[in-house]
């Protein structure tokens, strides 16, 4: 039988940890077939392993056998997960998005129960990661902040990763099939758990909204880019990335109580104590292009300010060039920050981050930021960025063919697809979760 011993050199260390399991629960993943694919080699490396459904669209995606469906309401999970984790003798539970209702109570009983606790999310390095930690990532990571952990540690270089071919137009169909499956087996999951709207009108319409604002955008914006990095303007601008409105980085780790919040204490100090000469560049995040525009609101506050000469609002540039030409970057706590310290371009963090460490990214106020934004230290950015890699970060995509899901070796699953087994063998799993779920709730 494989063991981490003789896995992949490219996983990290989270996930090797992951590899010694033995009996692991797989909660809510992303949207497609990640978790699939991720329980494949967990059984090649001899785990037990189970999914639990908690809408439609989870079990479009499930290609295995073992699974459980959730058909309860929330606040009887809790009880449900602790006879689960006790019957099944759980010693891992794995999940995507570690603030989302149904996984802060499945945090909170795994702890009860001592069991391991392993979180995806998407990845601090971008392109071709995901991240993959133990408690917790951003905000509740265990890595370090401290410089002088980094100083004292020299990772070894990694090797670059194999690209993994996501594009948004097929993240747009996967999110759309799921949506669509979770409404067709509502009945199935009379009060069915997703942190988002999962409408199979209105996301859609959404969905096509976004792609006429890219459009849009492509046109309008033609040859800004070209001006943000032209000699006449190089390095005389600040860019602000946007977060998506509903990140939990965002509602959860920071003190801002919305996207708006933030655009106003950062244009108002700009105003204030950024030099006269100085542009402000506000990015917008594409995966909220669908539902969030904060023109007006940026229009407003620039002209309450005085400062509309010197605002820009953009959607479609090119982000490395952008990072390659700024003076500084200020953000709550996105992983563009890691992006910008990857490009030379100074960072400070309004939020609680992962990578907020004294002399990676600026400790002082934002007034002082924009006067003196400072120069990235970039050997303690390497080896910050190599411990990442070896640690937290796996070449992979949740919407794409994830190279290190595919270069594993070990023998073949214990349970192959459910479609190999029938449509009876798949009722017969059906029955029996829903066995287990009225036993727990009893």
């Amino acid at each position: 039988m494989p063991t981490a011993e003789n896995a992949s050199p490219a996983w990290p260390t989270a996930f090797r940890a992951l590899i010694e399991r033995r009996h692991t629960l797989l909660l809510q993943g992303p949207m497609g077939w990640f978790f699939s694919d991720l329980a494949t080699v967990l059984a090649q490396h001899g785990q037990h392993v189970t999914k639990v459904h908690f809408n439609g669209g989870d079990q479009l995606f499930w290609r295995h056998p073992e699974a459980l469906r959730y058909t309860g309401r929330l606040e009887a999970l809790a009880e449900w997960l602790r006879a689960v984790m006790k019957r099944q003798r759980t010693d891992a539970v794995v999940l995507f998005g570690q603030m989302r209702p149904i996984h802060c109570i499945a945090r909170e009983v795994a702890r009860e129960l001592g069991v391991s606790i392993y979180v995806f999310e998407e990845g601090y390095l971008r392109p071709h990661y995901v991240t993959l930690e133990r408690r917790g990532v951003n905000a509740l990571s265990r890595l370090p902040r401290t410089a002088s952990f980094y100083a004292e540690r020299e990772q070894p270089r990694p090797r670059a990763p194999q690209p993994t071919a996501q594009n948004i137009q097929r993240t747009a169909l996967i999110a759309a099939a799921y949506g669509i499956a979770s409404f067709a087996l509502r009945p199935w999951y009379p009060h069915q758990n997703h942190h988002r709207s999962l409408n199979p009108v209105t996301e859609p319409l959404r969905w096509l909204r976004s792609w006429l604002r890219h459009c849009r955008y492509r046109l309008s914006e033609q040859g800004i880019e070209a001006r943000l990095a032209s000699p006449d303007l190089s390095r005389r601008w600040y860019l602000v990335p946007l977060q998506v409105r509903a990140d939990s980085q965002v509602t959860h780790h920071s003190n801002f109580p919305t996207i708006e919040a933030f655009i106003s204490e950062v244009m108002a100090s700009f105003a204030s104590h950024a030099p006269a000469d100085t542009g402000l560049v506000i990015k917008h995040h594409p995966m909220d292009r669908a539902y969030s525009d904060y023109q007006h609101h940026i229009r407003q506050e620039a002209r309450r300010l005085k400062v509309a000469h010197r605002v820009l609002y953009l959607h479609d540039q090119h982000l490395p060039t952008l990072l390659d030409h700024t003076r500084g970057v200020i953000t709550i706590n996105s992983t563009v920050g890691l992006q910008a310290l990857h490009h030379g371009a100074p960072v400070i963090t309004l939020g609680e981050s992962v990578y907020s460490v004294p002399g990676l990214v600026f400790r002082g106020t934002l007034a002082q930021f924009w006067l003196a934004p400072g120069q990235v230290d970039r050997a303690l950015y390497l080896r910050f960025r190599h411990h990442l890699i070896a640690h937290t970060q796996l070449n992979a995509s949740f919407y794409a063919p994830s190279p290190a899901l595919q270069s594993h070796g070990g023998p073949s699953p214990s349970h192959p697809p459910c479609w190999q087994h029938g449509h009876d063998s798949h009722m017969g799993i059906a029955r029996q979760t829903t066995r287990m779920h009225d036993v727990a709730d009893a």
